[in-house]
C-alpha cells in the first residue's frame, strides 16, 4: 500500500512539473499579442506596399531605411524588404518580449533561418516580402537579430495609429 502512495505521488509529480514546464506558444501567438500585433496578412487585403531597405553604413552601421513606418490599425501591408547591403540581414516584426527571446537564440545559432509569416533572412541583393494585418493602435518593432546587427542599429518600428 505505501508503495503504491509513494508511485502515485511520483507520478503526480511529474505530471505537474511537466505540465507547469510546457510551452503552450507552438509558434502561434497567444489571443492577446494578436489584438495587439496583428497577424499574417491576406495579398488582396494589401493597402499599400511599404519598400524597406536593409543595408549598412560607410561608418560601420546597419539600418532599415525608413526605420518608422505608419500603419492604421486593421490595415494590411505589403513590406517590400532588400536586401541592399554586402551581408546576410533578417526581418522579424514582433513584441519586446519576442525579440529578446528570439535575441537570445540568435547568440546560439546565429545562421538560423525562418519560416514564419513575421519574418525574413535574406542575402546580399536579395528581396522578399511580409503580408501583415496589423492589430490596434499603439507600435510594434522590427528588428535584425544576426548577432551584432541589432546593436549596429538594425531596428524600428512600425507606428499604428487609430481607424
Amino acid at each position: 500500500m505505501l508503495k503504491q502512495l509513494w508511485t502515485t505521488a511520483l507520478a503526480l509529480s511529474l505530471l505537474s512539473a511537466t505540465a507547469l514546464a510546457h510551452d503552450h506558444q507552438h509558434g502561434v501567438a497567444p489571443v492577446q499579442d494578436e489584438v495587439m500585433l496583428g497577424v499574417p496578412g491576406d495579398a488582396s487585403d494589401v493597402s499599400e506596399t511599404v519598400v524597406i531597405s536593409m543595408k549598412e553604413t560607410p561608418e560601420g552601421g546597419m539600418l532599415f531605411e525608413p526605420a518608422i513606418v505608419s500603419a492604421k490599425a486593421g490595415e494590411t501591408l505589403r513590406l517590400l524588404l532588400r536586401n541592399n547591403g554586402e551581408t546576410d540581414h533578417e526581418f522579424i516584426l514582433a513584441g519586446p518580449e519576442e525579440l529578446e527571446e528570439h535575441r537570445e537564440m540568435m547568440k546560439e545559432f546565429p545562421d538560423m533561418h525562418h519560416e514564419d509569416a513575421n519574418s525574413i533572412r535574406l542575402a546580399p541583393g536579395s528581396s522578399g516580402e511580409i503580408i501583415w494585418k496589423f492589430g490596434q493602435s499603439g507600435s510594434i518593432d522590427f528588428a535584425c537579430l544576426i548577432p551584432g546587427h541589432y546593436e549596429a542599429g538594425m531596428h524600428g518600428r512600425v507606428d499604428i495609429g487609430a481607424k
